[in-house]
């Protein structure tokens, strides 16, 4: 991570727009704050990806907050080239104020691993150019594109905060895929998340881990639950929304003022 701060530090020396990635459910702890220090005289633009994933009423507060805050937001299915598309227009409106000597406009794409910048970057080009995957720490170095015939575009790897404030901001990180798999517990993640639901909705019919394992058949010999590559198969179904579109940080929490 450090090598990749002082390499985004780098390259923003000749970056006019950076365009923050934020997974929408996680659009508090999803940000890295040193991107506050480092993106100061340039534009920022964010997008809250993922928006097909989170509860869509969360994600316009969150819009409504940055916007509030001064931060232009909009939100996107990193997937769809149309809602990406917008992303596109938002760097060329601010390309038309930041242009070098030579009319050339440099954005930056940034954000902690695995919020779906290679995949915007993607849909922006129209090609598989940047290498994605649903895990953290792919993109590993910086990568320039040709966006348009004025805009350069640079897709940077993954930074994750230099210190992520709590147990809950480290499980809502681990669910979301911006943790590599080596650095948690799935089925701790899988827990603190069931956990955290029922809190909030006493009636979910979100599964726990061990209804989840017995109604997928990951049964050991025995009929004892599986819990290890349930908890694995878990956190996938609630990455491709088969939980319903759930938000798990909210712009009126305490944690979020």
């Amino acid at each position: 991570m450090a090598k990749a701060v002082r390499q985004i530090r780098e390259f923003l020396r000749a970056v006019d727009i950076i365009v923050e990635v934020v997974d929408a459910r996680i659009a508090q702890n999803g940000r890295n704050p040193l991107l506050d220090e480092m993106a100061i005289k340039r534009t920022r633009v964010v997008a809250l990806s993922r928006e097909d994933l989170a509860d869509p009423a969360t994600t316009k507060g969150w819009l409504r907050r940055l916007s509030d805050e001064g931060s232009p937001a909009l939100a996107v299915d990193c997937r769809v080239r149309g809602s990406v598309a917008r992303i596109a227009v938002a760097i060329r409106d601010a390309s038309r104020q930041r242009q070098h000597a030579a009319g050339i406009s440099r954005a930056m794409i940034v954000g902690v691993p695995n919020s779906g910048k290679s995949t915007i970057v993607n849909a922006l080009l129209g090609r598989a150019a940047a290498k994605t995957e649903s895990r953290a720490g792919v993109t590993r170095h910086p990568q320039w594109f040709r966006l348009a015939p004025n805009v350069e575009l640079m897709d940077s790897p993954g930074v994750l905060p230099p210190k992520i404030p709590d147990g809950a901001a480290q499980w809502k990180l681990a669910i979301c895929g911006a943790v590599p798999y080596e650095r948690y517990d799935p089925q701790e993640v899988a827990a603190a998340f069931h956990n955290w639901l029922v809190a909030r909705r006493p009636r979910t019919a979100v599964p726990d881990l061990q209804t989840f394992a017995t109604q997928r058949g990951f049964l050991r010999r025995g009929g004892e639950p599986d819990y290890h590559n349930a908890a694995q198969s878990y956190l996938r179904a609630f990455n491709e929304g088969a939980f319903g579109r759930i938000s798990l940080e909210f712009p009126d929490d305490a944690e979020a003022a």
